[in-house]
């Protein structure tokens, strides 16, 4: 190939292109220029072009090299020895794959299937407001593939029975090359006999069918946190799907909602209740008992209350979840008026009124 050639330019790239970008730059122009489907004089060389340059701006070493002393310099090797053929896989649509050849770009390797980790699961955890508050214990059912007991998650019946695949010899992809009239094209894909495993099991387990995992159901005890609140994440690791064989498991996410409580309303770390007062306690004052998260306590009613005065009982609130410092419970007051009253009552309160003077609410306005 010409030294001295811009193969940024040849893809139609900029010197900042991404891997990405230089393969999708790749792919469009190889489609375009290919000799099967570009039938100009010079398609064959301008795809041997396109190959050179994305060989040398898809490996990291030989781009920086390339960058450094130019296609022309003494000092870069990133290209030498190029063998076109070596990149000409077959597609179905087209005849090659351009994904094969720009992982050969990459370093040449040949690539087997991937394992996958097991799948994260998500559990919805309804509790109760003192729960949130306090923390508790849960313990929850989990439907789940786990790992074989039988075969420990091989899939094999027993360990003998696992071999080198002896389509692939163990490299997980086939390859099959045949000569046409631009050269030796050469197909790469993943070996159906050991779906790219490399490894072959000559007798799977009757347990789990050869997959390695079943379907369970898991008891599990979930510790809520102090201060959780609607909508809290908990994240508990390794307790998700089992995964390909031998690989480690998902995670299990708990997502905590908070029922709505018969008396109590939260706001963030502060919760909020109504409580009513007798006429006689909020006039003359008094001690009244309250509800609380955490059982009853006392609270100080001093004289000539009015209804919506709001006293704060410091701490009794809920703890922050992540500094535990609790928040306050608001006791909302209002005066409860009795529907009924005896004959002493009417007659006290009727004193009282005499007592207090005729004059009304518009006495004072007009």
């Amino acid at each position: 190939m010409t030294k001295g050639k811009d193969y940024y330019k040849v893809l139609g790239v900029g010197k900042n292109a991404s891997k990405e970008e230089i393969k999708a730059a790749y792919k469009r122009l190889a489609k375009q220029h290919h000799p099967d489907l570009n039938k100009s004089p010079d398609a064959a060389e301008k795809f041997k072009e396109i190959n050179e340059a994305a060989a040398v701006l898809g490996d990291e070493q030989k781009r920086a090299q390339y960058d450094q002393y130019g296609a022309s310099g003494e000092q870069f090797q990133g290209f030498s020895g190029f063998d076109f053929s070596d990149f000409m896989s077959n597609t179905n649509d087209f005849g090659f794959d351009f994904d094969s050849i720009f992982e050969n770009f990459f370093g040449g390797g040949m690539r087997s299937r991937r394992r996958q980790r097991g799948s994260d699961l998500r559990y919805d955890l309804e509790i109760e407001l003192e729960d949130a508050a306090f923390g508790a214990a849960k313990v929850i059912n989990i439907p789940r593939l786990e790992v074989c007991d039988k075969c420990r998650g091989t899939g094999a019946e027993n360990a003998s029975d696992i071999t080198v695949c002896p389509e692939c010899n163990g490299k997980g992809v086939s390859t099959r090359t045949q000569r046409t009239p631009f050269g030796l094209f050469s197909t790469t894909s993943t070996c159906r006999k050991c779906r790219g495993e490399g490894k072959y099991i000559k007798s799977e387990c009757h347990n789990c069918e050869g997959r390695g995992a079943v379907k369970k159901t898991r008891r599990i005890e979930i510790k809520i946190p102090a201060g959780a609140n609607d909508g809290t994440n908990l994240r508990i690791q390794g307790e998700g799907e089992a995964g390909d064989k031998g690989t480690a498991s998902g995670d299990l996410y708990i997502v905590i909602h908070v029922r709505q409580h018969k008396i109590f309303e939260r706001h963030e770390d502060n919760i909020y209740v109504k409580v009513p007062v007798d006429f006689a306690t909020a006039a003359l004052g008094g001690s009244i008992e309250v509800p609380t998260l955490n059982g009853k306590a006392n609270l100080k009613i001093p004289a000539g209350t009015q209804s919506n005065t709001v006293f704060r009982m410091k701490g009794l609130g809920i703890p922050d979840l992540h500094s535990r410092h609790a928040g306050d419970q608001n006791v909302d007051i209002y005066i409860s008026v009795p529907e009924k009253l005896t004959k002493k009552q009417k007659k006290l309160l009727e004193e009282f009124k005499k007592e207090s003077g005729k004059k009304g609410f518009l006495d004072g306005i007009f």
